[in-house]
């Protein structure tokens, strides 16, 4: 009985976590940036670029792994008749939440996930931008036990729940049909691709499995530290450890701070940038892959926010705030990245709006002593 409560609570999870870190290596090995499998914050980036919202010309292309996440994620949700059209829950603030999730994710350059992946890699540039995710989660569970809450969401029309899906659903027939509509990165991450069958395909099983298991790393530390619940951690515990062993296998493990694949030095603004990240996601209720799961499931609020997070990746190209990697330069010089004072003041301005939403969306003293 032991055996199977044990595999009821954590099979699906880490199974879950395999298939993604499989995935991520897979799509990597076919054509994606190193240490880049998965990542949805610079996926919806290059979405974002594709469609013209920005003009950075190596961060543009139409990712179908995007499209397959939430597809996916509808397909099983209407399979276990988990499907459900709802909306109202502060969408302003949502959208707002994720356009600074987004922000503080393109200044470390990687959503929680790719913060998994490059660790996987050898990457420890990334150690910062984990301890940072960790402390702005902490900061998100002091929110919640003050009784923070962006409110109930209510019951809407089934084709409300459809919008983003169909929007997607467009995206990718824009890209398989008219591409001449769309920009295309000629160099650049925007420019290294998997083929988009195998990035759909990879999206699909994802969205899938993130959808049965409900894996979210921001609501993996939020139950680990609230209610010593591993579950939902051991997912991404699991992603690490396969892209881990994957990497060491294929020789591209590189356990090393200098020339990491699109990722920089300035640990204090990677550290910071994954604060804004991890308090911001703990506010929504979920990190960017799980947005796009709940928006996949019918959940209208979070597409809201998904639609935030891309255009908070066009304020942050369009406006210079996103970090740059560090590089090589063609004599030899090593080029340290990282951001300039547009980022950093944008990470800045991002608590202090996290902060007003938190204050605001605190129980009010009459309601906490009527309770």
């Amino acid at each position: 009985m032991r055996e199977k409560s044990w595999f009821r609570e954590y099979g699906l999870i880490l199974a879950a976590g395999v298939a993604v870190g499989i995935a991520a290596l897979v799509l990597t090995a076919s054509g994606n940036p190193k240490n880049m499998g998965f990542c949805i914050a610079c996926f919806l980036r290059d979405i974002a670029g594709a469609l013209g919202l920005h003009s950075a010309a190596n961060v543009q292309y139409i990712r179908p792994e995007i499209i397959g996440i939430v597809l996916g994620a509808t397909a099983a949700a209407l399979a276990a008749r988990e499907f459900r059209a709802k909306a109202g829950s502060s969408p302003a603030c949502r959208f707002v939440l994720g356009m600074f999730v987004m922000i503080g994710a393109l200044v470390f350059l990687g959503c929680p996930l790719r913060m998994v992946i490059r660790l996987g890699g050898g990457d420890l540039t990334a150690v910062a931008g984990l301890v940072g995710f960790i402390a702005g989660i902490l900061v998100g569970v002091v929110c919640l036990k003050k009784g923070f809450s962006l409110g109930r969401a209510y019951p809407v029309r089934m084709g409300e729940g459809f919008v983003l899906p169909g929007i997607l659903v467009v995206l990718l027939g824009l890209l398989l049909a008219v591409p001449a509509l769309l920009k295309f990165s000629e160099a650049g991450p925007g420019s290294m691709r998997a083929f988009w069958g195998i990035s759909l395909a990879a999206g699909l099983v994802v969205g899938v499995l993130a959808q049965r298991s409900r894996l979210c790393m921001a609501g993996g530390m939020r139950d680990a530290v609230m209610l010593r619940d591993f579950r939902l951690l051991s997912g991404f515990l699991a992603i690490w450890v396969m892209v881990t062993i994957g990497n060491l296998v294929l020789g591209s493990y590189n356990l090393s701070a200098l020339s990491q694949p699109i990722a920089h030095s300035q640990y204090l603004w990677s550290a910071l940038g994954m604060a804004l990240v991890g308090w911001g996601s703990i506010l929504l209720g979920g990190c960017p892959l799980r947005q796009l799961i709940l928006a996949g499931e019918g959940n209208g609020d979070s597409a809201v926010t998904v639609l935030g997070m891309v255009v908070g990746a066009a304020v942050s190209h369009n406006f210079g705030l996103a970090g740059a990697a560090d590089s090589v330069a063609e004599d030899g010089t090593y080029v340290v990245g990282g951001i300039g004072t547009a980022g950093m003041a944008a990470v800045a301005i991002g608590f202090v709006v996290l902060l007003a939403i938190t204050v605001t969306h605190l129980p009010k003293e009459e309601d906490a002593s009527r309770g």
